[in-house]
């Protein structure tokens, strides 16, 4: 599927993760995209404390209750240990929207928040892994959760349900984003050194 996006959305890294490799522990990189009255955290997951979250937040003048939605990239506890925070978001996976006691059922694939913010599938690192692009006056931002933990991937995921699909994902990924942001290291902007 080929995706036109408007160029409306602001991104911001809240937090930027990190593994046990590159880090004291494991940490989630949590992104927040506004585009008009939508106000989106990703990944809201593992982090040294939950201060971090609330002094981000604070940071762009927002507290929890001002997001508007949250996305999960997919079902992992370090990228989804604090979805909680956030009391008024609708929530979004790969599968459905969940909202209070509400539960719709909805393919991620093609779905748009807005002109500038639609999801895609990207399974690979897990069977549910989906991907936020944002557009934005700079490009093409893909919030693509642990497609790549950080910019030298690992190129072999150890934890992959499929190196096939995780490749295919990433092609797909890169085809499309100026900018990629990883599930636990800083957003990068792809070269022909980014692990397939």
């Amino acid at each position: 599927m080929t995706f036109t996006l408007g160029r409306s959305a602001a991104f911001h890294v809240l937090a930027t993760g990190y593994t046990s490799s590159t880090g004291p522990g494991v940490a989630a990189t949590i992104s927040l995209v506004i585009d008009g009255d939508l106000r989106i955290v990703v990944d809201p997951g593992m982090v040294s404390d939950i201060s971090v979250i609330h002094a981000a937040l604070a940071s762009h003048g927002l507290v929890a209750g001002d997001i508007t939605d949250v996305v999960l990239s997919h079902h992992h506890p370090d990228n989804i240990l604090n979805v909680g925070l956030f009391t008024s978001a609708r929530i979004h996976d790969h599968k459905a929207i969940y909202f209070g006691h509400s539960w719709t059922d909805r393919e991620a694939e093609g779905y748009a928040f807005s002109d500038s913010l639609r999801l895609m599938a990207t399974p690979g690192h897990s069977a549910e892994d989906i991907t936020l692009l944002v557009g934005t006056a700079d490009g093409i931002v893909a919030i693509a959760g642990d497609l790549w933990w950080r910019a030298d991937g690992p190129a072999d995921d150890p934890v992959t349900v499929s190196r096939s699909l995780l490749r295919a994902s990433r092609e797909r990924v890169l085809s499309i984003a100026d900018v990629i942001v990883p599930g636990h290291g800083a957003p990068f902007a792809p070269t022909v050194g980014t692990p397939r």
